[in-house]
């Protein structure tokens, strides 16, 4: 053990570019595999015979199981098969952790069972073969280690973690349950209720949960890693699998039967079948089989294949690959951004600044007087006490977070961030007295969320460096922000705002100036059209169930009731005036609940009345959803989307359907606006807005845009 520890320099310098990732677990006096030449792994044996496999894809952050990595390892599998040596070791060189999962693009092109179903038995193969191996097989994780990298390691006979460690099968979130033997290995190790939940929720477990549920052997620091594989390799680690009375239950047909009941139950309040079929698929995998491991893994490919090829799967792996895409227009600048100043402590200048301390940042919050900032402070310790878990994280936080009545974050502050109440000549005024104080080459940023950046530089000196970042709430929550432009900003600023919106995690989405940008101008007319149908005596749990049929998260009087009705009305008069008949009358009734102050849930009563939890109080409703008043709904948001693309405020399809989905929820398993307009057919939905139209009125007919999409 000593001498592992005391040569761990020379053997880091000589296995990984990233050393700080191996700490001591690495081999004494380590020789080459010589008769493996890889570009993804590096194999080495060590003085007592043990055989290390790291792990390091060739140029790319993060290890995932690509097809080349998976070709490679089969062949470094055939040579270690015949060199018999005493152990093997996986290891990870990646900072980001051991294996993110599968190379989702590979899979993109699939769309025959068939095909599904070669690679997945041809891969099964494979790691059926790591599980035969006659010596002893340890995996040491360190990050993340997800869906195919946790199949891969349940493939091992131990498992053996570091504390920061986090195991999960997010395929859910894809469309898909576990397809390379998690479904059947994970229950082998783990409580069966553990178990299914996990790849039901696709939720990521820390190392401690995974232990305690049996997916792990033993959890440790990094500093003492190469301890635990040593125990490991002498036999005295011990494993046991100690069953919850629950667990031991689930193992009997008729309990499984009636919890698997209970679980769809449970999936429904969230999802339906129709549109998530993946958890309902993943419950009848397991009620059927879970009593035959061998059933259940013939049923487990079958039922994947079935899943990869199908439209919900494809439609949200769509929504991933938007989701990458959005990161990497953040990729490739330097934003120099080390100090942030916020000015309004509201609840949006609040969160912003509270989010920003939390991913790193030195924040200075300034409002008016203290006790308005005070509200401020209160909520984001809550947030780092949520979401920073390391002894002092949460501490570190709020000491990187300083309440700054007099503004002297002005001076010092690299960005900006002005989110006082919407009106152009007190934003005005606050950039005025910004521009006194900044210094040279500071980016200056409004968060409004209508306002046109034109209106709002007119009078700025250094309008160049003046740019639109548009959070969305609640901004812990809510992964978009419309970065906006505007024809007098520097593309250097831009980029350097991209960059900075990206580092803090959330998904940059460039926009130009226009009314309502993207989001708000999709959006609201939407909900514009549910208050109309109010207007006309329809209820609105009518309303929102038609929409939530539709596969929307929830319907749109909710979601304005949860927003607050002050900022829909706000936001919508902002577009009537800009858009004139383009854009719907706001109801009276609506305009006099504002007025009356019942503005939704944060005041507890809105459109709908609020109990204690937060949660509105909706009757029941018994008809199914009228289709022409689904479309009622959707097809406004759709002809608003085309307008946007049509006069250039989003770059192209993929950025409005990015847009959309991850700034309004829009049904993900559609894939987003346009890509629904595609597989509907942009005439049929032309057709449907025409005769709307004749019914309900001009604010339903085409925009000039459609055109574009039907000479497609």
């Amino acid at each position: 053990m000593r001498e592992i520890v005391e040569s761990r320099a020379e053997a880091l310098d000589q296995l990984v570019h990233d050393p700080v990732y191996l700490g001591v677990a690495t081999p004494k006096q380590p020789k080459p595999i010589t008769a493996l030449k890889l570009d993804h792994w590096q194999c080495y044996q060590d003085a007592q015979k043990v055989v290390w496999a790291i792990l390091d894809r060739k140029g790319a952050s993060a290890n995932t199981l690509s097809e080349p990595v998976f070709r490679e390892f089969e062949t470094l599998l055939g040579v270690v098969e015949k060199m018999q040596p005493t152990a093997m070791v996986f290891r990870s060189a990646k900072k980001s952790g051991f294996i993110m999962g599968a190379e989702i693009s590979e899979f993109v092109d699939m769309t025959e069972d068939s095909r599904v179903k070669e690679t997945l038995e041809h891969a099964l193969g494979v790691l059926d073969r790591v599980e035969r191996l006659p010596f002893p097989t340890i995996a040491a994780v360190h990050g993340y280690c997800l869906g195919g990298g946790l199949e891969f390691v349940l493939a091992c006979k131990y498992r053996i973690c570091t504390d920061t460690a986090r195991f999960g099968f997010p395929e859910v979130l894809l469309g898909l349950h576990p397809g390379l033997a998690g479904t059947w290995r994970t229950l082998k190790l783990a409580d069966p209720d553990k178990g299914v939940e996990m790849m039901l929720t696709g939720r990521a477990l820390y190392a401690k949960q995974a232990k305690k549920m049996g997916l792990v052997d033993a959890v440790t620091q990094e500093r003492h890693m190469a301890e635990a594989i040593d125990w490991a390799l002498k036999g005295k680690l011990k494993v046991s699998r100690e069953l919850s009375a629950k667990g031991k239950a689930m193992n009997f047909g008729p309990a499984r039967s009636l919890i698997a009941m209970q679980m769809e139950k449970q999936v429904a309040k969230k999802a339906k079948r129709q549109h998530y079929p993946a958890p309902y698929a993943m419950i009848e995998l397991w009620r059927e089989h879970g009593g035959d491991l061998r059933d259940m893994r013939k049923a487990e490919t079958e039922s994947f294949a079935r899943l990869m090829t199908g439209d919900t799967s494809k439609n949200l792996v769509r929504a991933f690959f938007l989701r990458e895409g959005l990161k990497e227009s953040g990729k490739g600048t330097e934003h120099g951004i080390q100090h942030v100043h916020v000015i309004g402590a509201g609840v949006m200048g609040g969160d912003i600044a509270a989010w920003s301390a939390l991913r790193g940042y030195h924040v200075t919050l300034q409002d008016m007087k203290p006790e308005l900032v005070a509200p401020a402070i209160k909520r984001a310790k809550k947030l780092f006490d949520r979401k920073l878990r390391g002894p002092g994280d949460a501490t570190a936080a709020m000491d990187r977070l300083v309440p700054d009545v007099a503004g002297d974050g002005v001076r010092r502050a690299d960005l900006i961030i002005e989110a006082v109440t919407e009106r152009p000549e007190i934003k005005k005024l606050v950039y005025a007295q910004c521009e006194e104080r900044m210094k040279p080459g500071a980016l200056l940023a409004t968060n409004t969320s209508s306002i046109l950046l034109e209106t709002l530089a007119d009078e700025l000196k250094a309008p160049q460096n003046f740019v639109g970042i548009h959070f969305f709430n609640p901004v812990a929550k809510m992964p978009l922000v419309e970065v906006v432009t505007h024809a007098g900003l520097d593309a250097g600023a831009l980029a350097r705002t991209l960059a900075w919106v990206s580092d803090i995690d959330k998904l940059p989405l460039p926009v130009k100036s226009s009314p309502g940008f993207l989001v708000n101008r999709a959006l609201t007319p939407y909900m514009m059209e549910a208050f109309i149908a109010m207007d006309e005596g329809i209820k609105p749990e009518v309303i929102d169930a038609a929409a939530e049929e539709f596969g929307m998260p929830m319907g749109p009087i909710e979601l304005a009731d949860q927003v607050g009705l002050d900022v829909a009305l706000h936001v919508a008069t902002v577009l009537k005036n800009d858009l004139g008949a383009a854009f719907p009358d706001i109801p009276d009734w609506f305009q006099r609940k504002v007025k009356a102050g019942n503005l939704g849930k944060k005041t507890g009563k809105g459109v709908y009345q609020f109990d204690k939890k937060g949660n509105p109080e909706k009757q029941p409703v018994e008809d199914e959803p009228d289709e022409e008043l689904q479309d009622r709904l959707i097809l406004p948001l759709l002809n608003a989307c085309v307008a946007c693309l049509h006069k250039g405020v989003v770059a192209g399809h993929d950025e409005c359907d990015g847009g959309i989905i991850f700034g309004t929820g829009f049904a993900p398993f559609r894939g987003g606006p346009m890509n629904y307009i595609a597989r509907r057919g942009a005439k049929d939905i032309v057709d449907q807005l025409e005769r709307l139209a004749r019914k309900h009125g001009d604010r339903f007919l085409p925009d000039p845009g459609w055109d574009d999409l039907l000479e497609e």
